[in-house]
This record gives C-alpha cells, structure tokens and sequence, in this order.
C-alpha cells in the first residue's frame, strides 16, 4: 500500500511502493531465480545425479568445451569448504537479511545498485533452495579450456559473480 505524504507546495503525492521503488531489484532477482530453478528442474529430468564426462552421459554442447552435466557442491564456490552446506545457508540467510537491514545504507534505491544487488540476490536466493532441498547446490555448466577444467556452475553462481563485479567495479568508480 503506498503512503500518502503532503509536499511543500501543497499538493499530495503518493510514495512509491517497495515493489515500484526496488522494481529494478525484484525483477532482476526474480529472473536469476526462476532462471536457475527452472534450468536445474531441466537438468535433473534429463541427466542423472551424478554425471559427469561425456564418457557417462553428459550432454555435448560443443565438443571439448562446453557440456552439461549433473554434480552437487556442498560447499561454495570452487568447493571451498566443501561439506559445509548447512553453515553456508546459513550464511546466506544471513547475507540477505543483511541487504535488507542496510538497503538505505548501501544505496539500493539507485538503478545500478538495483541491478547489483537484484543479480546477487536472485543467485543466492537460488543456491539456498537447492541447499534447503537437496543438501547441496546443483552445478551443471561444464566448461573446457584446453587440459584446464573450470568448476561447474549455475546460474544462481553466475548472478552472484556479475552482481559482485559490477558492485565492486562501481565502488572503485566512487573512490575517484
């Protein structure tokens, strides 16, 4: 419901809601989320868990590079602490009510910090359901660079890598 405020001329004007005032925020959240729900729910319909290597059935997206498979991380990014799924959603818990706490603070009524906080959000969001479902996060972006194999990942991971870098990459910007 929006909130009915007096200006100095006179005249009444309406605040906007938290939905109209975060709308950059919730939308890119929302996306990232279903997103990463939605291609999970694929993947675990065609592949099962585990699977990994075109030798066990992953699917070839383009030979030596790019496949998709179905693993499991209990840990964070590239695995770090590993086994650790129930602390880590904790964390994430956490990390969100925190956002929320210091929205005002960290300026999430700005477009940019919006479209920041909304991909970071929206991939932690995404990695804390499949730790609250499934015990661990499901990866399954498999890239190939040569002999070098780069840790799986979603899209959840994604929104929380772009939404940090841009995040940060503005924060220096501000220190000039």
């Amino acid at each position: 419901m929006s909130e009915v405020r007096a200006e100095s001329s006179g005249s009444v004007s309406k605040k906007p809601s938290a939905l109209a005032q975060y709308r950059w925020f919730w939308l890119l959240a929302v996306l990232i989320y279903l997103s990463d729900q939605l291609s999970k729910h694929w993947i675990e319909s065609k592949l099962s868990y585990p699977t990994y290597g075109e030798e066990n059935g992953a699917i070839v997206v383009i030979s030596g590079f790019f496949n998709f498979v179905h693993v499991g991380n209990t840990g964070a990014a590239w695995s770090m602490f590993h086994g650790n799924s129930v602390p880590l959603a904790v964390v994430a818990l956490i990390a969100l009510v925190a956002i929320y706490i210091w929205r005002k603070a960290i300026g999430l009524n700005a477009i940019y910090t919006q479209v920041c906080f909304g991909l970071l959000c929206g991939g932690i969001l995404g990695n804390l359901t499949d730790r609250l479902i499934h015990g661990y996060v499901v990866d399954f972006i498999d890239l190939h660079f040569g002999n070098y194999i780069y840790p799986t990942f979603n899209i959840a991971d994604s929104g929380i890598c772009v939404g940090v870098l841009l995040y940060l990459i503005e924060s220096f910007k501000k220190q000039d």
